[in-house]
């Protein structure tokens, strides 16, 4: 049998809030003046929302259509900025995907930009650990969607969604898939559902529910 892990990202591989939050603002300023200035606390209340989500909660101020084209080229620089800077990796994450990527397929799915994910597999050169990624990004679609194409291409036959937040597990139900909460992230679950307090404590639950 094929099991597959499939991973969100913000709150669960990483906190790039700080440096999203530097990167968007710079880029607020020179198109929008001093339009707002976003906190990272603005950042992880809308973290797992898709693009177009997130622009109507930051700049309920502006236009829909303009709202969108500022979130999109706020977007495209966060990647440039984050492929050179990075973000802050949760403790001990490395030396526990190269042990969960010796038995299970490791991929991730988030509702971020086109380009986001691979911001992050380059600067750490996590490429070797992780088989397929998918985003909203690449196709309009939400988490619960591309959850289930992940599942369908990669040909897994049991597989586990690792999140944070209530829609990651909401995503998950939807596309048919088992859940492991990163109660170490930004949000709770209101459903009760295996947990990990520390990222290094997953191969155990995932043999657990496995």
């Amino acid at each position: 049998m094929k099991k597959g892990i499939i991973f969100d990202m913000d709150g669960t591989l990483w906190d790039a809030a700080e440096n999203i939050v530097f990167s968007w603002n710079k880029t607020i300023r020179r198109e929008k003046g001093e339009l707002r200035e976003l906190t990272p606390d603005d950042l992880k209340s809308v973290m797992g929302r898709t693009m177009t989500e997130l622009a109507q909660i930051l700049f309920p101020m502006l236009k829909e259509e303009e709202a969108n084209a500022l979130v999109d080229l706020c977007g495209q620089e966060e990647n440039e900025y984050l492929r050179v800077h990075g973000g802050v990796l949760y403790p001990d994450l490395e030396g526990t995907l190269e042990i969960l990527a010796k038995d299970y397929a490791l991929t991730i799915v988030s509702n971020c930009q086109k380009g986001y994910i691979e911001a992050f597999l380059d600067y750490y050169q996590f490429w070797n650990y992780f088989q397929d990624i998918e985003c909203f990004g690449n196709n309009q679609m939400g988490k619960a969607h591309n959850i289930a194409q992940v599942v369908k291409r990669n040909g897994f036959l049991d597989a586990v969604y690792v999140g944070d937040i209530q829609g990651d597990y909401d995503a998950s139900t939807e596309a048919g898939v088992k859940f492991i909460h990163a109660a170490y992230g930004f949000g709770k679950i209101s459903s009760p559902v295996p947990f990990i307090r520390e990222f290094a404590e997953l191969p155990k639950v995932v043999r657990e529910i496995f």
